[in-house]
Order: C-alpha cells, then sequence, then structure tokens
C-alpha cells in the first residue's frame, strides 16, 4: 500500500520539473540557489506544518561530489523527529548516514538514478537518548564534480497533525 507520503513526494517532484535556467541563475554566484531545490525544501515544509511539525533548522549547502558533509544536530530522547535532505537532481546517488554520540550508525538512507524522488531523502526518527546526532549526506554526481547543491531540513513534531483532525 502505497502512503500519503509518497504521493506528495510524487506532487513535489512534478512541480520541479522542467527546470529551464535563466540568464539570472547563470550569473548568480552563489552555487546553491537552484529555484527547483527551493520550491521542493518550501513544499516539504508546508506539508509537515500541517503534520504538527516545526522546522528547527534549515540551510542550503554547497556539496562536492562523493564527499560526505557532516552536520550535528542535538536532539532530545523520545521526541519525533523527520530529517530532509534534497540534493541536485542530475546527481546520480543520494545518500543519507546517520550517527548517534557512541558513533554508531542509526540511519542509512540511499536514493539511485531512476527511481522515484532519487534527489529526495527523508526519513523520521526518534532518538533513545538525549545526545548530538551526526547526519551526513553525500551525492554522487559523474558530470559535476563541484558546487552541487543540497539542502537539509530537520523538523520535530510539536503539534497535532491538520490534516487528521480535518478527517
Amino acid at each position: 500500500m502505497i502512503n500519503t507520503g509518497t504521493y506528495f513526494l510524487f506532487f513535489l517532484t512534478c512541480l520541479a520539473l522542467p527546470f529551464h535556467l535563466t540568464a539570472q541563475d547563470e550569473v548568480n554566484t552563489d552555487p546553491c540557489r537552484i529555484a527547483d531545490i527551493q520550491k521542493q525544501a518550501d513544499s516539504i515544509k508546508q506539508y509537515y506544518t500541517r503534520e504538527g511539525f516545526t522546522v528547527l533548522r534549515e540551510a542550503s549547502i554547497s556539496m562536492e561530489s562523493e564527499y560526505e558533509l557532516p552536520i550535528l544536530m542535538p536532539m532530545k530522547q523520545g521526541e519525533p523527529y523527520e530529517i530532509v535532505f534534497i540534493g541536485d537532481s542530475r546527481s546520480n546517488i543520494c545518500e543519507v548516514k546517520m550517527y548517534d554520540y557512541k558513533e554508531r550508525q542509526v540511519v542509512y538512507q540511499r536514493k539511485k538514478d531512476g527511481e522515484p524522488y532519487q534527489n529526495i531523502i527523508q526519513y523520521g526518527y526518534k532518538p533513545q537518548m538525549s545526545e548530538y546526532h551526526m547526519i551526513k549526506p553525500v551525492q554522487v554526481n559523474e558530470f559535476q564534480k563541484k558546487n552541487l547543491c543540497g539542502y537539509i531540513i530537520f523538523l520535530r513534531k510539536t503539534g497535532p497533525s491538520l490534516t487528521k483532525a480535518i478527517l
């Protein structure tokens, strides 16, 4: 059975395509201001806000192909979190690993070329202890090795879901 999150991700992918580079984007000195990633990030944040989540942190990130980018995030025991990584839509592989404070891998997600929503990785996590976690997103792009764009969003459940309340 396909859940509503899958349909939501399909909708986001349809919004982002087709992507055309404009003259303004070509002269932009910040390599991580790509419109399709920002549209996807905004749609994801709106969806999770309706589901009772609050954005804790978000950032556009510049990445290099095949290199992990370590990000530290404090998490509280028993709190439900959602972590979303959006990679460049032209990357062949997007991957996220997450480690707890004792450096044990607690999450591994990978999307390859040809999979639905290949540039979006999202997962929920409820920590067993209040501690810092390290999230390591990476993307592999055969054609562009530097200045790959990515976006990371950390959310925490803080309220009731509006969509369930309506139903």
